[in-house]
């Protein structure tokens, strides 16, 4: 099992992961990226709260997070890796464009902190490769492979 990185409050807070991600509230899955390793691998964190909107209406009874959405942490996770690994990458996109040999092991539900770790497989041109990882309480409970497209913005507004 991994060692939990010491926590270092100024690394990539909320204020700077705004910075890099497009996505906002309520589709922001990250709270605070505790390590990266620029071209290799990140390790973020996404604490799940009674109150997200999503529990509103997935399984109202029984709160379990979507699966969809701890892969699109683990593919955010992924994201801000991409940017720090890239050149220029104010004038990328990061697209999720394939999703695979993910297995679900256990359901995240309200009060667990979720540990994203993405590892970058393969980088290149206009493709990105990872491998992912979810734990809770030092526990696997979503893994799996994404792959990323990296679009550039111009090619967006033609």
């Amino acid at each position: 099992m991994p060692q939990k990185p010491k926590q270092n409050k100024d690394f990539l807070n909320i204020e700077k992961i705004l910075r890099i991600l497009p996505h906002r509230y309520p589709f922001l899955l990250i709270d605070r990226v505790l390590e990266l390793k620029k071209g290799q691998s990140i390790i973020a964190i996404k604490n799940v709260t009674y109150n997200e909107p999503f529990f509103q209406g997935h399984f109202p009874n029984l709160k379990v997070m979507p699966g969809v959405l701890v892969v699109e942490s683990i593919a955010q996770a992924g994201g801000i890796l991409i940017y720090h690994s890239i050149p220029d990458p104010a004038n990328k996109v990061v697209f999720l464009s394939k999703i695979d040999n993910v297995k679900f092991r256990k359901p995240v539900v309200p009060g667990d902190q979720m540990m994203l770790e993405a590892f970058i497989i393969k980088l290149k041109n206009r493709i990105c490769k990872i491998r992912g990882r979810v734990s809770v309480d030092e526990e696997t409970v979503v893994e799996g492979e994404i792959m990323a497209a990296l679009v550039d913005l111009g090619e967006l507004n033609e």
